[in-house]
């Protein structure tokens, strides 16, 4: 076998087993929706799981590093073949990167009847075995480039067995050191390598559309410097969450993400909500770190956990629906364009954002909010799986003949 074409076709197993983001995006939204559903009345205090973190601490983790570490590894069992020019991994060794993905889901919800290691260890599996894959690939293919991805796939890693310690500690692990590291990883991630696919995406469009306003390339002086200013804003934030050098290290690296969105043309995006949502996903980036920054400078203007959730909820949610959908349309042979159903799942999404960050405006009204933001969030990724299921579950015609 000497292509990825070759290797896919050698495979006579399931389809979703041909390629990684199949598995795996598939198995992120069902997961965001069964968590979701399961977190709703959790919240209301009318469902308990045998789980031995405290409830909100349970919903951070995974939705975090369950729901987030699945779709980064659809992307990146995607992404890195093409980078490094190598195989990607198809067939059972897809299947048991995936089983050991869903074995830390199911250790974690069961964790009250398990030994706090044992939970740590299993839930952990997966992302080390995974990251060891993805570095064999990155290094073999000598593509030195992307070490930076391996290396907050590491930070995302560590701030996982962080949280672990932190709740089998007694700590309240969703405001701890291991949530905010894992977070500022994802942030990152959609920082850099956003920053890489969003002008790029947009560039293709406009070519195509004869447009005369191009986005500036990717990674230029400012780019690069906007980068290590929200670097060293989030190594504050994990190490010092409240005061005002955090502050205001958080409204500086915000006001240049914004300039540096701004950068790529995205007004000109409107007639295709493909690109757009690109656009929106990195908005809250900056958005984000302005709201964090705010509740330090001004407290209580979001409360913490709604400013987060400008990161939580709307960075990597939007983001990561985006690049789903554009990965799966594009690797599955579809026009690159989006649909009623996907315009319709982007809406529910952002429409779950805002309603989960009014509720940490308005506090009185948070348990409603909250239910109207659960509800939303249903909506999209259970529409992502009912619109792109069968994309990702079974192969094209001319694949399966």
């Amino acid at each position: 076998m000497t292509s990825t074409a070759e290797q896919m076709r050698a495979w006579t197993g399931p389809a979703i087993l041909t390629f990684g983001f199949r598995p795996f995006f598939f198995g992120a939204a069902v997961w965001a929706v069964l968590a979701m559903v399961l977190w709703v009345p959790m919240l209301s205090g009318h469902l308990m799981l045998p789980i031995a973190f405290d409830t909100v601490s349970w919903h951070a983790h995974e939705f975090l590093f369950g729901y987030l570490g699945a779709v980064v590894a659809g992307f990146l069992l995607t992404a890195v073949p093409n980078w490094t020019g190598r195989l990607p991994i198809v067939g059972w060794r897809l299947a048991a990167l995936a089983g050991l993905w869903l074995s830390g889901r199911v250790a974690v919800a069961a964790s009250g009847g398990l030994p706090a290691e044992l939970v740590a260890v299993v839930d952990l599996a997966f992302p080390v075995v995974f990251a060891i894959a993805i570095g064999r690939e990155i290094v073999a293919g000598k593509n030195w480039r992307n070490l930076i991805v391996l290396a907050m796939l590491g930070a995302f890693i560590l701030g996982n067995a962080l949280f672990h310690w932190e709740a089998a500690e007694g700590d309240y692990a969703a405001q701890g050191y291991g949530l905010r590291l894992g977070l500022g990883a994802g942030i990152m991630m959609i920082a850099v390598i956003g920053g890489r696919v969003v002008p790029s995406f947009t560039r293709n469009w406009l070519v195509k559309r004869r447009s005369t306003v191009m986005p500036v390339p990717p990674m230029q002086s400012f780019d690069k410097a906007a980068l290590l200013v929200l670097l060293m804003a989030l190594v504050l934030w994990v190490a010092l969450p409240l005061g005002a050098l955090t502050g205001v290290a958080l409204a500086l690296a915000g006001v240049l993400h914004a300039l540096r969105l701004g950068r790529w043309a995205g007004h000109r995006t409107f007639a295709e909500p493909l690109v757009t949502v690109l656009h929106a996903g990195y908005a809250f980036v900056p958005l984000g770190a302005l709201a964090l920054a705010a509740e330090n400078l001004l407290p209580g203007s979001f409360g913490i956990a709604g400013a987060q959730h400008f990161w939580m909820a709307g960075a990597i949610g939007l983001m990561t629906l985006a690049v789903m959908t554009r990965a799966t349309l594009g690797h599955t042979g579809q026009d690159l364009t989006a649909g009623a159903g996907t315009v319709a799942i982007y809406l529910a999404l952002v429409l779950s954002v805002l309603a989960r960050v009014a509720g940490g405006v308005w506090p009185e009204f948070s348990g409603p909010l909250n239910t109207v933001a659960g509800l939303f969030w249903i909506a999209a990724f259970g529409g992502f799986a009912v619109v792109y299921g069968a994309l990702l579950l079974r192969l094209p015609a001319a694949k399966r003949i």
